[in-house]
């Protein structure tokens, strides 16, 4: 962990690791501001900050799928341990700005989410289609776990709102896997570009929230 960040912007980096709710398109539209979560004004630095942050998240994962997929084991294993080592990070940021028990909490539910979207792109390569129907019960068990606490943690960030975000983010990665899958490259560069674009709307609209619960600490 980064110990230099200011707390505001540690716990502005908790959900990056986000899974999909109920019912999830593979090819779901960015999701609207509703619910009163808007992604503007905020703090220049602060939405930076989750930008960066949130396109490293898909970048590790997308190495992850990327080497599986090509059966490179030694990159399998770094790409993955990277996701690790980022949800080991976000998860003590969490602790550090809402206590241990928060910290530990947001470790399972972000352990939970790689699980899942880990499991789906085994499955999906291996063409188990029994692995995938359960890989995605588990995304959208885990998706409602994660929007339920960060809604509690933050009344600015209302629940369905977050599981309209999530719901795209988990499509983008669901898309993903079944374009690399099938080498359709095109399909995958426009999703690809799709996702990164996603991952600064999720980054804006969390520094908004952050920023109307601690104003005064957001602005450092």
């Amino acid at each position: 962990m980064n110990r230099s960040l200011p707390l505001t912007l540690a716990m502005a980096i908790v959900l990056p690791f986000a899974a999909v709710p109920a019912v999830v398109s593979a090819h779901a539209a960015a999701a609207p501001m509703s619910h009163g979560m808007a992604a503007s004004p905020a703090p220049s630095k602060l939405a930076q900050t989750l930008r960066t942050l949130w396109l490293g998240h898909v970048e590790a994962v997308r190495d992850y799928v990327l080497a599986a997929h090509g059966h490179d084991a030694a990159k399998s294993k770094a790409a993955g341990d990277h996701v690790v080592a980022n949800a080991k990070q976000i998860a003590a940021a969490v602790g550090s700005f809402y206590g241990k028990p928060a910290g530990d909490k947001m470790l399972t539910l972000l352990a939970g989410h790689w699980g899942a979207v880990k499991a789906y792109a085994d499955a999906t390569f291996a063409h188990d289609d029994a692995g995938r129907t359960q890989s995605m019960q588990s995304l959208n068990a885990n998706a409602k776990d994660i929007a339920d606490f960060l809604s509690g943690a933050n009344p600015n960030l209302p629940q369905p709102t977050l599981l309209s975000l999530l719901t795209t983010h988990g499509a983008h990665h669901i898309a993903q896997i079944q374009e690399i899958d099938a080498g359709d490259t095109a399909a995958e560069a426009k999703t690809w570009d799709a996702m990164r674009a996603h991952m600064v709307v999720i980054a804006d609209a969390l520094a908004g929230g952050i920023a109307k619960q601690f104003p005064d600490k957001a602005k450092g």
